[in-house]
């Protein structure tokens, strides 16, 4: 037990444990309703959107986290809209603007990177430095923490409503584009304060891959909420383990961890798993040749 609690002794492991916790909780019960909405590739589209607001935040305030969610999230938003009022004035759909946007911010961030007045390395916001998470940083995670789950847990219903029957949401009364505007506001927080921990570009699979993974394994979407909170928590502390002991970038590690869980659950299963239904298969089908071999 000692080799798995050594890595604690050291403070800079026991603040990036707690951002792990908060992040890897956070992004796993909110993957939910990402993947139920099939919102993977707008959340992909404003990860990486976030980039030139970073820079622009560090440029004029330096790495403050307040300035930094600030810019990341101003930046989301301008490609979120502007891809929605693209496609509503010119024949481009809405997905082909945003890709248009996200890429081109996504260009002009690192671009422009090298002129912040601090010394900041790209690789940081691409992949994550959660070993060098402050007291802000932690203090910043925690609130989005909080308002995220206060909200998705007090508006699941009408979320719910909104993502498999929005008509029906909308002929009650359910300000259905407001409750949409808020999930994507949602996700773009909770990407911010994984920034930390995993980078702009594997921020998405921090979000994605717990849900995901729960999804093979259970038709619950209470069971996707919380077992995804859950399994996103685990592989995130796994993953910073596995930083520690191999040397490697804690976003990378954190990453893998999940998407090995992914295959696993993709592989073995029980009821979705593609191994198991072909045992499962091959089993009734020798289970009939006896039966009639016996006749």
């Amino acid at each position: 037990m000692n080799w798995l609690l050594e890595p604690f002794q050291y403070e800079f492991m026991q603040r990036a444990l707690l951002a792990c916790v908060l992040v890897g909780f956070t992004n796993g019960f909110l993957g939910a309703f990402v993947v139920v909405r099939r919102l993977a590739l707008m959340a992909d589209a404003l990860s990486h959107s976030l980039l030139p607001g970073l820079a622009l935040a560090a440029i004029v305030v330096g790495l403050s986290p307040a300035g930094l969610l600030l810019g990341g999230l101003l930046a989301a938003v301008f490609v979120a809209l502007g891809g929605h009022l693209i496609s509503r004035s010119s024949r481009v759909k809405e997905e082909t603007a945003i890709a248009a946007l996200y890429i081109v911010a996504f260009a002009f961030g690192i671009a422009i990177i090298k002129y912040a007045g601090v010394k900041v390395s790209l690789d940081h916001f691409l992949f994550g430095n959660i070993l060098g998470v402050g007291d802000s940083d932690l203090w910043t995670s925690y609130a989005i923490t909080c308002a995220v789950l206060l909200l998705l847990v007090a508006l699941q219903r009408p979320l719910l409503l909104t993502i498999f029957e929005s008509s029906v949401a909308k002929a009650l009364g359910v300000p259905v584009g407001l409750l949409l505007g808020m999930l994507i506001l949602l996700i773009v927080l909770a990407m911010v304060s994984s920034l930390q921990a995993v980078g702009v570009l594997l921020s998405l699979g921090l979000l994605i891959l717990p849900a995901a993974t729960i999804y093979l394994l259970s038709d619950s979407f209470d069971t996707m909420l919380w077992g995804g909170a859950a399994l996103g928590t685990v592989g995130s502390v796994a993953g910073l383990l596995l930083s520690f002991w191999a040397n490697i970038p804690s976003g990378p590690a954190i990453v893998l961890i999940l998407g090995a869980l992914f295959l696993a659950a993709y592989l073995f299963g029980p009821r979705y798993g593609v191994l198991s239904r072909y045992f499962k298969r091959r089993h009734l089908h020798e289970e009939s040749l006896e039966r009639w071999e016996k006749k």
